[in-house]
């Protein structure tokens, strides 16, 4: 080694040149060697590397090889061998400078592992970019796999420079590094929340991408398009982007509609208030009425015989409509909204569907609609909904009920010219 690191070291003597003037030409006409001899070695590798790359890139079908360039794989990788030949020319350029040799030593380490830290990078983004172009993983959060993997990597080089720095031995630093690592997790506690709530959300698959959540603390209501180790977004139905926390995902309770877009049917659960005093007994007049509406035909008939026949065989005084057993206007309309629905062809007939009465209330007697619509799509739903409900509005006055409304000024007006009159 001596015969490099001093060979022009004799030369500058025989020009008369001190001992340390001699030291210093040598160090510095070797470093210049060494730095374009380097420069060039890592610029001739870069471009075989490229050269390479793009023409297996183009020779195959799959587009991993296609990621791997565009996210730098090949033109970080290509700096290893530079590194290296940095770091073994450094004992011959600085061979009479000690202290220099041991502090370039120490920043090329540091170098080769940011470079690491960098080839990692580019490598998990291939991966990252890669894993979103498979169907089976699309609606999985990888941003926030990659971003864990990459934590655990910025905070082994983070360690290793310590070592390097400080001429510790890992062992002994991390003894050390238990002492502080309070503070650190202070500092850091978003963090690790959010990177222990990304591993709970992912494992329990509470949320994917795709998914539309309702998240009424954070004003969220629309679809997940991220999800990473900090933070969930989700685009709502008027496409403004709500950022929530990933740690509030397993604190807080939100609403995840999977269930209903993956089932065979999106419910609906709306009621109609129908004024008290508008419910009767049907005399066989309104029964008999009420038997041109097609689909009431066969029940009505079918019912009155068999009511007929219950009164007859129990003697019910019939002068009064209250004695034996009568059909109501509500009931009917009741089964008519049943059967309309089953008729239906928007409504999925093999899911729980019925017409009930709720807890009477003080604006009337509610009577619901339980269903689920085949079209699960907003817009197609609602007008599904709305459809049925322009329908059970409208028949209501054919059974003498009445909609509860709470009055207006036109019926005070009423009110006051029928006093006045």
């Amino acid at each position: 080694m001596t015969k490099y690191t001093h060979y022009f070291y004799d030369h500058f003597r025989d020009l008369s040149f001190t001992v340390s003037s001699a030291k210093y030409m040598n160090m510095l006409v070797l470093f210049v060697i060494a730095f374009i001899g380097i420069f060039i070695i890592d610029l001739v590798i870069r471009t075989i590397l490229r050269f390479i790359s793009a023409r297996i890139a183009s020779s195959t079908k799959s587009n991993f090889d296609d990621l791997l360039i565009s996210n730098r794989v090949p033109a970080n990788t290509a700096h290893v061998p530079a590194l290296y030949l940095a770091h073994e020319s450094i004992p011959i350029v600085f061979y009479d400078f000690e202290f220099m040799h041991i502090i370039l030593e120490k920043i090329v380490a540091i170098i080769a592992i940011v470079l690491g830290l960098w080839i990692v990078r580019s490598l998990l983004n291939t991966l990252k970019s890669y894993f979103k172009t498979l169907p089976r993983l699309k609606d999985k959060p990888i941003d926030s796999y990659i971003q864990v993997f990459m934590i655990f990597a910025w905070i082994t080089g983070f360690l290793l420079a310590i070592v390097v720095i400080t001429d510790l031995s890992l062992w002994n630093f991390l003894k050390g590094f238990g002492a502080v690592s309070a503070i650190i997790l202070l500092i850091f506690k978003d963090t690790i929340l959010g990177f222990v709530a990304s591993i709970q959300v992912a494992i329990n698959d509470m949320v994917r991408i795709g998914d539309w959540i309702t998240f009424e603390k954070y004003g969220a209501d629309g679809d997940v398009i991220e999800i990473n180790l900090a933070t969930v977004k989700v685009q709502n139905w008027d496409n403004t982007i709500t950022t929530i926390p990933t740690y509030a995902m397993i604190s807080d309770s939100f609403k995840n509609w999977r269930g209903m877009t993956n089932s065979d049917g999106r419910r609906i659960k709306r009621h109609m208030l129908i004024k008290q005093t508008s419910i009767k007994y049907l005399t066989n007049e309104d029964i008999e009425r009420l038997k041109d509406i097609q689909i009431l035909k066969g029940y009505l008939t079918n019912m009155q015989q068999k009511l007929d026949q219950y009164n007859t065989i129990n003697n019910a005084d019939k002068s009064l409509l209250i004695n034996g057993r009568n059909l109501t206007n509500v009931g009917v309309f009741r089964k008519f909204i049943q059967t309309y629905l089953e008729q239906h062809s928007a409504i999925n007939d093999e899911m729980l569907l019925m017409a009930r009465q709720l807890q009477p209330t003080a604006q009337g007697i509610p009577i619901e609609i339980y269903c689920f619509s085949k079209d699960k799509r907003w817009e197609n739903y609602e007008y599904v909904m709305s459809d049925l409900f322009d329908h059970f509005l409208a028949a209501v006055p054919y059974f003498d009920l009445e909609i509860f409304e709470l009055p207006d000024n036109s019926t005070f007006k009423n009110f006051n010219n029928s006093a006045k009159s």
